[in-house]
C-alpha cells in the first residue's frame, strides 16, 4: 500500500472484520479512524476517497475494500443510514472505476444489499433503477442479485410465505436483517386484514398467518397491536378501533328515490 500510515490500520480492521465472531465494536473505531485518514489525504494528495487522474491502483483497491467492510459491518451493526454512506461512496468504485479495477469479490453482495434495502423502503422504482445499472446475465445468474430479484416479485404476487422461506435461503447473513424488516412490514399488513376480517382467532392460526415460529413472538406482537391475549382459551381477540354501528336511514332513501322518480317522469 502506497500509503504507510494507513497500513497498520488497515491490517487491524481486516483481523477484526474477520475474526470468529468479528470483533464489531473494534471495527467501527477502525473504520472510523481510517475514513478521517483517507478523507485527509483525499484532500492532501492520493484522492482515495474522491479518486481523480491518474490514481494509484493498489490504495484504490485498498480504499474500496476499507468501505466495503464498512458497509458491512454497518448492517451487522443495523446501522442503515451508514451503510447508506458507505454505499454511496462505493458506487464511484463500482461505477467510475469498473475497467480500471479488478473486480471485487463483494461487490454484488453489497449491491444486492442495496436492492433489498430499496425494498424495504418501498422504493420500488429506484429498485428498478438499480436494476437496470446492473448486467443481464448478473439478474439470472448471480445469487446476491437473484435473491431480492425474488423477493420483489414474490412481494408483487402477495406470495409472503416464500418471502418467508427466502430468509432462511439468504446468500449471506447480512441479507437476513433486510428480510426481517420486510416481514415486519408484511406482518403489519396481515394484522390490517385480520383485524377487519375477524373478532378472534385461535393463538395458533393467528401465528401462523403472521408467520411467528413461536406463540411467544406472536403475543408480544398482539400487545403491541393491543390486541386481547386469553391464553386459558387460547385465542386472540381483536380490538375494533373506531368502529361504530351505522344506522342506515332505508326509509328516507326509498322516498328519496321515489320522488327522484317521479321527477324525471315530469321531464319526460
Amino acid at each position: 500500500m502506497a500509503v504507510p500510515q494507513l497500513v497498520q490500520a488497515y491490517n487491524d480492521l481486516k483481523k477484526a472484520f474477520t475474526s470468529k465472531p468479528p470483533n464489531l465494536q473494534k471495527c467501527g473505531t477502525l473504520l472510523a479512524t481510517l475514513k478521517a485518514r483517507l478523507q485527509l489525504i483525499s484532500l492532501l494528495e492520493a484522492g482515495l476517497l474522491f479518486p481523480g487522474e491518474n490514481p494509484n491502483k493498489d490504495d484504490l483497491v485498498v480504499t474500496r475494500d476499507i468501505l466495503e467492510m464498512g458497509a458491512l459491518w454497518s448492517i451487522r451493526n443495523k446501522d442503515v443510514p451508514s451503510f447508506d454512506r458507505y454505499f454511496s461512496q462505493l458506487e464511484t468504485f463500482y461505477v467510475d472505476y469498473a475497467s480500471y479495477l479488478p473486480p471485487s469479490q463483494r461487490q454484488y453482495c453489497i449491491q444486492g444489499l442495496n436492492l433489498i434495502r430499496l425494498l424495504t423502503q418501498n422504493r420500488i422504482a429506484d429498485f428498478h433503477t438499480k436494476l437496470e445499472s446492473l448486467p443481464a446475465d448478473a439478474l439470472q445468474e448471480n445469487i446476491y442479485i437473484k435473491h431480492p430479484v425474488n423477493l420483489e416479485r414474490w412481494l408483487m404476487e402477495g406470495s409472503y410465505s416464500k418471502v418467508w422461506v427466502a430468509r432462511e435461503e439468504a446468500p449471506a447473513e447480512e441479507y437476513k436483517f433486510f428480510v426481517d424488516s420486510l416481514m415486519g412490514t408484511i406482518r403489519n399488513e396481515i394484522a390490517s386484514c385480520e383485524e377487519a376480517a375477524y373478532e378472534s382467532l385461535p393463538i395458533r392460526d393467528a401465528a401462523a398467518l403472521l408467520f411467528f415460529p413461536s406463540q411467544t413472538d406472536l403475543i408480544k406482537f398482539a400487545q403491541q397491536r393491543g390486541w386481547q391475549v386469553n391464553p386459558s382459551a387460547g385465542m386472540i381477540i381483536f380490538s375494533k378501533k373506531g368502529e361504530e354501528s351505522v344506522e342506515i336511514p332505508k326509509q328516507k332513501m326509498i322516498v328519496a328515490a321515489l320522488q327522484y322518480a317521479r321527477e324525471l317522469e315530469q321531464i319526460v
